[in-house]
């Protein structure tokens, strides 16, 4: 019993760092634009292999990331882009893949490359977004870049590209280890139609630095308790052992 009971309280310690872990990765992004929370817990797991029927070992689950839209804040800034509810900009990460995030908090390189969080942007025909020299520059709901070409009057509107926003579920993506997303099922999402998105604005992350505070609160009084009871049976067995080489 005391080997069982050991390995219980060791899982279940495991388990809550990495669990503790999850939660400190969403409270530093608590201010990180499109950033969406990673929902994580542990379970109950049955240990496989002869002989251990009877033993239950606490593992570390991931279950996604929340698909709670974030505060939208409107920024006035040309550039800035707020995505509605499972829309997705199209992003070329670093294999040169095209992936997805909802950080509408874009910038423009001297050779007018359209990047978000350094990544380039991709448009709806698949290619990086470059936009000419302009005056002026608008950023339609559908994702549409119009511009006035630099040196031309006011009343010249010219379509620069257009935003390569998908449409897809949240459940439908995954996050790799760089923070973008990808489809579970490897085929690319479905284009969005229509109003895809808000211009001049940004959506802020949906982490509940509250609720998130808490639960890294309990989580490492739960991980102290489990700390607790290897010290308890470790001192159980030293007390048996000392009583059996007594005798």
């Amino acid at each position: 019993m005391t080997d069982r009971a050991l390995y219980i309280a060791m899982t279940g310690a495991s388990t809550s760092l990495k669990t503790q872990a999850s939660v400190s990765h969403n409270l530093a992004n608590a201010n990180t634009v499109g950033f969406q929370a990673t929902l994580a817990g542990s379970a109950a797991t049955p240990v496989k292999g002869n002989g251990h029927a009877s033993r239950v070992a606490a593992a570390a689950q991931t279950y996604g990331v929340s698909d709670t839209h974030g505060a939208i804040l409107n920024t006035g800034n040309t550039l800035d882009v707020a995505l509605n509810q499972d829309r997705w900009l199209t992003v070329q990460d670093a294999q040169g893949n095209a992936a997805y995030t909802r950080a509408g908090n874009l910038a423009m390189n001297a050779n007018g490359l359209l990047t978000s969080n350094g990544r380039p942007v991709l448009g709806a025909d698949g290619a990086p977004v470059t936009v000419p020299p302009f005056q002026s520059m608008d950023i339609a709901s559908d994702g549409t870049i119009s511009i006035v070409p630099q040196g031309q009057p006011a009343n010249t509107i010219a379509e620069a590209g257009r935003l390569g926003v998908v449409q897809a579920r949240t459940s439908e993506l995954v996050r790799g280890d760089d923070g973008l997303m990808r489809p579970a099922n490897g085929q690319p999402p479905a284009p969005a139609a229509g109003e895809s998105l808000t211009p001049g604005a940004v959506e802020n992350s949906n982490v509940e630095a509250t609720s998130m505070l808490v639960q890294m609160i309990q989580t490492a009084r739960t991980y102290e308790m489990q700390v607790r009871v290897l010290q308890s049976v470790d001192e159980n067995a030293r007390s048996a052992n000392s009583l059996l080489g007594s005798r």
